[in-house]
């Protein structure tokens, strides 16, 4: 049986500083050319609307262009339903929410290009519309922190 001797001891650790040494080395390797990234979307906006007995209140009415989040509340006694559709055309963007319980919230999510969308509560004689107004497309969030 052998026995270690104390040359053949320090190899271990000079083995394990080299390895150390070179991770370190290859992880400094890189490019001297910036890192070509592409444009993001702009930041998604909330769009909030709430269902009146009488009305729809939406703010804001005017945006840009781009990814928002409606959220909707039903203000009224009865379960209603919302519709945010491109305004004046056959086709286009349809969306729509579930049945929104009264005193309840729901939302969608939608990529709005320029031009004009109505959003209707209710159905049949009883339902109310607002259009919103989507300008040109807003600034992309490249340079904005915590993004996903």
């Amino acid at each position: 049986m052998e026995t270690a001797t104390p040359a053949m001891t320090p190899t271990r650790p000079r083995l394990a500083a080299g390895v150390v040494t070179a991770a370190l080395l290859l992880s400094a390797c890189g490019s001297d050319e910036p890192e070509e990234r592409g444009n993001r979307p702009p930041t998604p906006i909330v769009v909030n609307a709430a269902i009146l007995d009488d009305t729809l209140a939406i703010s804001p009415k005017r945006f840009g262009a781009g990814p928002i989040r409606l959220v909707v509340t039903n203000q009224t006694g009865n379960t209603k339903e919302l519709r945010l559709e491109t305004a004046g055309q056959d086709s286009g963007l349809r969306q729509r929410t579930g049945p929104i319980n009264p005193s309840d919230t729901a939302s969608l999510q939608a990529d709005l290009p320029e031009g004009e969308y109505t959003v209707t509560a209710g159905e049949g004689s009883r339902a109310t519309s607002e259009t919103l107004a989507v300008g040109p497309e807003r600034p992309n969030s490249d340079n904005d922190l915590l993004q996903p």
